[in-house]
């Protein structure tokens, strides 16, 4: 599992060291990794030799890291150009950056636009302007010459811990921010990285060790992202005596006449994903469609049977079909059972759900749902609010419901009520598109249906993880999030990277769920 912290974890866990005197040593590790990373990006991209780097320094450690980095550059043959923004940079690394041959250019009040030429020119920028402790983004020329650069589209852009203007703990970003191909962060990933809009801004996460990483245990994470193997180690199994009803009997209360396609592709995607029996409430008329694409679901217009656990509010439109998700939520409430709650249904909520209810909203539904709460506030939420600050909101919804979150989103962050927090990010941006939501929310509810017992073992995969059992079906939804993006890029892969359909992602769920089922055995002793 990956952990990420927040600045002040990272800056905790670095004092002793500070304290006793290896600051420098701290530096020059970080330093050297960040300059080993450009190395490696700039010999895949065959430009190594004779390569110009050009280094924006702002004050403090940030910008000492970035001149130690460029000086190590400026070793190996490289043309090294520092723009100071700041009236005093790091000393040392300054002095360092100088004797190895580097060139420094100053950042001044009308100049900005023929620095950023002239940066923009060169086959790498290292961004190292602001760093961890900032708060707020650039300001002055800083923030001039940054726009410019994001008009002109560097070859090849690298964050010295992270972008600058990109807020490490929340990923809120105060713009103008350049976006990094790359972004190199030291001891730890930080919070922000890992969390729109700061991810989108981050390209790939590159984690330099530099001695503090024992100092920061998994259990304190802001967030957590599951592997490819965690994934393999949380999905459901069948033993060989396993049958249907130990499989999970998943009901399902979506689509209707105007909508039945979302009852089509939740059903279908529950099958796919593992459910050992699907029943269908609603419509005949949309029954027909799902029987007819499942013939291995049962259909009941109102009394379900036994289930396990619900889905409901996908495509649910009119009175009746509603009163159906109704009664569903008020049984389930009853029962005890676990309930995925889409869509439509995301207007039945009781005053407190359970953890085991798992709400599936995107945007535009949170900042709706989060208006409908009385302790919300008079302001209201926008989904422009939701999308600049997606961790602060999911987990102030799972918060004042009490029920677990996942916000879908290009990052897809899922939130316990105590504020654990999963962040997945395996999907492609061509799964926008009509019917995606509807097949996470019939994969989510066939684990959420073969799940119960693991969450509840105290020996099992989720026991593992160190989580109370209230926070466990977050990761659940985590798993969930993670089959359904894999199942995405991979539909998209087989059509070379193009676009694809909600049915072309449900296709793909059982060889996906398969891969890493068999990862994750190959990586058993």
């Amino acid at each position: 599992m990956i952990s990420a912290f927040t600045g002040q974890q990272i800056r905790d866990a670095e004092q002793p060291l500070l304290d006793s005197g290896e600051g420098a040593v701290l530096m020059q590790r970080a330093a050297y990794g960040l300059a080993q990373t450009v190395v490696r990006e700039l010999k895949r991209r065959r430009k190594l030799t004779g390569a110009g780097v050009t280094v924006l320094v702002g004050k403090g450690n940030n910008g000492g890291d970035g001149l130690f980095a460029a000086a190590f550059l400026a070793r190996r043959g490289m043309r090294a150009t520092a723009v100071l923004a700041a009236a005093e940079v790091h000393p040392d690394a300054l002095a360092a950056f100088v004797s190895s041959g580097g060139r420094t250019l100053r950042l001044e009040p009308g100049n900005a636009e023929e620095l950023a030429v002239m940066c923009a020119g060169d086959d790498v920028i290292i961004d190292a302007l602001l760093g961890t402790g900032a708060r707020g983004g650039l300001r002055g020329s800083s923030a001039e010459l940054i726009a410019s650069l994001q008009e002109l589209h560097p070859r090849l852009v690298v964050a010295c811990d992270l972008p600058s203007g990109l807020d490490a703990n929340t990923g809120e970003v105060h713009w103008p921010v350049l976006g990094a191909d790359v972004t190199v962060t030291f001891g730890g990933i930080k919070a922000g990285l890992l969390t729109d809009p700061g991810e989108g801004c981050s390209g790939r996460i590159e984690l330099v060790q530099i001695g503090i990483e024992e100092s920061l245990p998994s259990e304190v994470a802001e967030l957590r992202r599951l592997t490819s193997v965690d994934v393999g180690a949380l999905l459901p199994k069948p033993d060989r005596r396993a049958h249907k009803y130990s499989r999970g009997v998943l009901g399902v209360v979506a689509g209707s006449v105007r909508f039945a396609g979302a009852a089509v592709l939740g059903v279908h995607a529950a099958a796919l994903a593992g459910a050992g029996m699907v029943r269908y409430l609603g419509p005949q008329a949309a029954a027909q469609l799902v029987l007819a694409r499942t013939p291995e679901a049962l259909w009941e217009s109102n009394d379900p049977g036994r289930v396990q656990a619900w889905v409901l509010g996908s495509g649910v439109d009119g009175e009746e079909q509603m009163e159906r998700a109704r009664g569903a939520a008020a049984a389930a409430l009853t029962a005890g059972l676990p309930v995925v709650v889409d869509a439509g249904a995301l207007g039945l909520l009781p005053e407190r759900c359970p953890p085991h209810w798992i709400l599936t909203p995107h945007a535009g539904e949170l900042a709706t749902l989060l208006d409908s709460l009385p302790s919300t506030g008079e302001i209201a939420v926008t989904r422009q609010d939701v999308e600049s600050r997606p961790l602060h909101f999911v987990r102030q919804a799972a918060e004042q419901t009490g029920a677990t979150v996942l916000l879908k989103g290009a990052t897809t962050l899922v939130s316990s009520p105590s504020g654990v927090v999963f962040s997945q990010s395996e999907g492609t941006a061509w799964m926008a598109t009509a019917g995606s939501g509807d097949v996470l929310a019939g994969v989510l509810g066939a684990l959420v249906a073969q799940c119960a017992d693991s969450v509840t073992d105290d020996d099992g995969a989720f026991a593992g993880l160190g989580l109370d059992l209230s926070d466990r079906w977050a990761a659940v939804a985590a798993v969930a999030a993670s089959v359904h993006g894999r199942a995405g890029s991979a539909a998209s892969a087989e059509c070379g990277g193009g676009p694809l359909t909600a049915s072309a992602i449900m296709a793909a769920v059982p060889r996906v769920i398969g891969s890493l089922k068999a990862e994750y055995d190959r990586t058993r002793p």
